[in-house]
């Protein structure tokens, strides 16, 4: 009979990868035919049937000769008889449900609560190196609600990446040149008068983006105004005294005006200040940040490189095009008319200085579901100009996020800054947690720290725990529920098992090194067990599909468990020792896959609330 648990650094065999392997080996001997590795289909047996692991026997009877009842019972039998921790099976019907023994999860919890990593990967010096490229702000406005989605879904992915053991190269884009800096910068010259960020006593990136929303209403009423005369909206919008200015503007600065370079460069340096403070807040750094005004003389180089061999056409204008009918898209400018660069100019210069500079073997690119075209014709594009790696190019679409009273829009004014946003979950989660009576026991000063991290917390988790292709909703108050699929609910949980191990210490209990494998485990028990047990799987399945709500809803799921599993038995007050020793292990294992969990999402979980 096959046992299992060979040593390794964290645990052993899955069960699932050794019924499997028995199963390749048994099923020639029981039918004389060879089996595939697709047709042995394993998974968590549904709660409705008594089980926890689930055979598929439907893609065998092929093999078997057999009805689903028969083969079943012949696969159970051979299972039980060759597996040690196969300690029962039933089949319903064309599928084989085993019961796994409760020796096999109290050794798992053995082995693996010596490890604070436990799901983690080791380290690979030959393991690919992902390359992804997140926030990717405009230097025109503050970063806002949408941009925090874009840099916690970055952020995380990352982080999820490298624990499943991957190098990760964390970039950012910085949209530094283009009409819409332009006309944060004109409009500072025409209504400015001198105004700085000490003076006017804001970060610079809100001070900018005030001067942002002014060029648009400004250019609203001029519109206006040119329609009141005869002109059509298409007509007036194109030839509003602001919008020719500014087209001037950009033309000035592409052509190294040094007037208009230096206004560029000390707006600029006021947004860096900004979003630098932004960044730190949400715990957010980079290996690499590029700036477009710097790539886009790569790209236009490539495009004109890719004219000149006859990849491209120039359009009667002077713009510079590239035909994709043939891959089913439509034609797309590269260059304007006038010599200016388009995004892709600069997405196509960035590429290859990526590539140049950490020769990853993807890149991912956590860019808005609205850019989803655009990301198509760059990788044809690059693909044309004779760049290999092109198809190792990977689009993270995410949707929109939204407020509960709908979309919102930079230059009308009516976006949520991340930085108020911050500071409003902050208050929101230090009045919550006054009205519900906690943290009564800290200092002041722990309860700052405190409730800082239950309200960052409460937002990149109700954000997270969404699927990044869905559209979301994000309701403020609603995200900092003490109760439900939260983060201060998983946060609560955290802390309500650190203060078990506080007590145990003041009882004069110590946490075991080992439980006993001949404890008989209660539901709620094997339950945890079997969540914690499925924790590497969750990050290598996560870290594959780049989606971090996959994490997040397996921790929320592991607290939801353990809460029921608290609130029905003692802990500290068991009577039998050996049981009173197996729980403490589970807590503390518990504790140690949420603090890992919440880690790879970006958040922090108090010891105390």
């Amino acid at each position: 009979m096959l046992s299992l648990w060979p040593v390794q650094q964290f645990c052993s065999m899955k069960i699932e990868k050794l019924i499997s392997q028995v199963l390749i080996k048994g099923i020639p001997e029981l039918y004389g035919q060879p089996v595939s590795q697709e047709m042995i289909q394993l998974q968590k047996t549904n709660k409705e049937f008594e089980g926890d692991i689930t055979l598929v026997v439907f893609p065998l009877l092929k093999i078997s000769g057999k009805s689903p009842e028969a083969t079943g019972q012949d696969l159970g039998v051979y299972l039980e008889n060759n597996i040690e921790d196969i300690i029962k099976f039933i089949v319903y019907k064309g599928f084989l449900n085993m019961v796994v023994s409760d020796r096999y999860y109290l050794e798992f919890m053995n082995r693996v609560c010596r490890y604070n990593e436990y799901g983690f990967s080791a380290k690979d010096t030959d393991a690919e190196t992902v390359m992804v490229e997140f926030s990717s702000p405009n230097t025109n406005k503050p970063l806002h609600l949408g941009h925090i989605r874009n840099n916690l879904l970055g952020n995380s992915v990352c982080n999820i990446i490298k624990a499943a053991g991957k190098k990760v190269v964390r970039t950012n884009l910085v949209n530094d040149r283009g009409i819409h800096i332009c006309k944060s910068m004109l409009a500072w010259q025409k209504w400015g008068n001198g105004e700085t960020p000490e003076s006017a006593g804001k970060k610079g990136d809100h001070l900018v983006g005030d001067y942002y929303v002014m060029f648009d209403q400004q250019c609203k009423l001029q519109v206006a105004d040119l329609i009141s005369q005869g002109k059509s909206r298409d007509e007036a919008e194109k030839t509003a005294p602001l919008m020719l200015e500014v087209q001037e503007m950009l033309r000035k600065w592409e052509s190294g005006d040094a007037e208009v370079y230096a206004l560029w460069k000390t707006m600029n340096d006021w947004v860096y200040e900004g979003f630098e403070e932004t960044y730190r807040r949400l715990g957010i750094g980079f290996d690499k940040i590029y700036y477009e005004s710097d790539t886009y003389l790569v790209g236009r180089d490539t495009v004109l490189e890719g004219l000149k061999n006859g990849l491209f056409y120039r359009h009667k204008d002077g713009s510079v095009w590239v035909d994709l009918k043939t891959e089913g898209l439509d034609e797309k400018v590269l260059l304007r008319a006038d010599g200016t660069s388009v995004y892709i100019t600069q997405d196509i210069g960035t590429a290859q200085e990526r590539k140049n500079d950490f020769h990853p073997d993807r890149m991912v690119y956590v860019v808005g579901n609205e850019q989803n075209y655009h990301f198509k014709v760059l990788r044809l594009v690059l693909d044309k100009l004779g760049f290999s790696w092109a198809k190792t190019l990977y689009h993270l679409s995410y949707g929109m996020v939204e407020l509960p009273e709908g979309k919102m829009k930079s230059r009308e004014g009516t976006v949520v800054d991340a930085d108020d946003l911050m500071d409003e979950m902050i208050k929101t989660a230090r009045e919550m947690s006054y009205d519900l009576g906690k943290l009564e026991k800290l200092s002041p000063e722990e309860k700052e720290d405190t409730f800082t991290m239950i309200g960052l917390g409460a937002l990149k988790y109700y954000i997270l725990k969404v699927d990044p292709v869905k559209n979301m909703t994000f309701n403020p108050r609603e995200s900092i529920d003490f109760d439900g699929n939260t983060g201060p609910f998983i946060q609560y949980t955290h802390a309500r098992i650190k203060s078990v191990f506080r007590k145990a210490e003041e009882n004069n209990i110590k946490l075991p090194e080992q439980a006993i494998l001949t404890i008989a485990l209660n539901e709620k028990e094997k339950n945890i067990m079997k969540i914690t047990h499925d924790f590497p799987e969750i990050i290598i399945n996560s870290a594959e599909t780049y989606n971090p709500s996959l994490i997040a809803n397996f921790i929320y799921d592991l607290a939801k468990e353990y809460n029921q599993f608290y609130h029905d038995f003692s802990i500290l007050k068991e009577p039998d020792p050996e049981v009173r020793a197996m729980r403490l292990m589970l807590s503390d294992l518990t504790a140690k896959v949420i603090n890992s969990g919440m880690g790879l999402l970006g958040i922090q979980v108090p010891d105390r609330m």
